[in-house]
C-alpha cells in the first residue's frame, strides 16, 4: 500500500486528507476544551501545509512510517486537564474514522450512479484506507502516538509514572516494530474489524 509505485500520484491526496483531518481535529477539540494554543500557532486550519512535516511525509510515502507536526497544546488551559488531554488525543483517530465513513458513503453513492471513473475510484479507495490506518495506528499505546496519551491519563499515578519512563525509548521501539512488520500484524485485525463495521453501516444506509 505504501512505497514508490505507479499509484503514488493517487496516494498523495489521500495521505494529505487523512493527515490534515487528523491534526485539525486535535486542534479543534483543544480549542473547544479551552486551550487557544493551536489557534495561536496557526494549526486550527484545514490547510495541509500548516500540518506537514516534510521529512515525515516523505518517510510515510516511501517507507511506511512517517509523521505530521504535532499540534501544540497546553493542558493547563483545560478546565479538566486529564479529560481534555484524553479527548484531544482521541479526536484525531475519531476524525479519521468519521472521514473513512464519509468516503465510503460517497463511494457507494457514486457507484450506484455509475459516476466512478478510474482515477476517482483509486483516490477514494486510498483515502478510505489511509484514514482507517491513521486511526488504528495512532491508537497504539506507545509514545508519541495518541493511544499513549490516552493510556497514561487513565492509569493510576504510579503506573503512569512507570509508563512515562519508556517515552525516550518509544520511537526506537516503534521503528523496530515497523521494520519487523509487527505493526502490520497489530493493525490488520483492527483495520479489518473497523472496515467491516463501516461497510455494514453504509450498506444499511444505501
Amino acid at each position: 500500500m505504501f512505497g514508490f509505485d505507479e499509484n503514488m500520484i493517487f496516494r498523495i491526496p489521500a495521505l494529505l486528507i487523512a493527515l490534515t483531518i487528523h491534526e485539525y481535529a486535535h486542534a479543534r477539540v483543544a480549542v473547544w476544551m479551552g486551550d487557544d494554543t493551536p489557534k495561536i500557532m496557526g494549526r486550527l486550519t484545514l490547510n495541509p501545509i500548516a500540518h506537514l512535516d516534510p521529512f515525515g511525509l516523505i518517510m510515510l510515502w516511501l517507507f511506511k512510517f512517517g509523521w505530521a507536526k504535532p499540534v501544540p497544546i497546553n493542558p493547563n488551559n483545560f478546565k479538566d486537564w486529564r479529560k481534555g488531554t484524553i479527548l484531544v488525543s482521541l479526536a484525531g483517530p475519531g476524525a479519521n474514522i468519521i472521514m473513512a465513513f464519509l468516503v465510503a458513503i460517497t463511494y457507494g453513492i457514486l457507484a450506484k450512479l455509475q459516476l466512478l471513473s478510474g482515477n476517482v475510484d483509486t483516490v477514494l479507495k486510498f483515502t478510505y484506507s489511509y484514514n482507517i490506518i491513521f486511526a488504528v495506528f495512532n491508537l497504539i499505546p506507545l509514545p508519541p502516538l495518541d493511544g499513549s496519551k490516552v493510556l497514561v491519563n487513565l492509569l493510576p499515578g504510579r503506573q503512569a509514572n512507570i509508563f512515562e519512563k519508556i517515552e525516550p525509548y518509544a520511537p526506537f521501539i516503534l521503528l523496530a516494530l515497523v521494520y519487523l512488520n509487527v505493526i502490520n500484524i497489530i493493525i490488520t485485525p483492527f483495520y479489518n474489524a473497523l472496515s467491516f463495521i463501516i461497510n455494514q453501516i453504509v450498506m444499511i444506509i444505501l
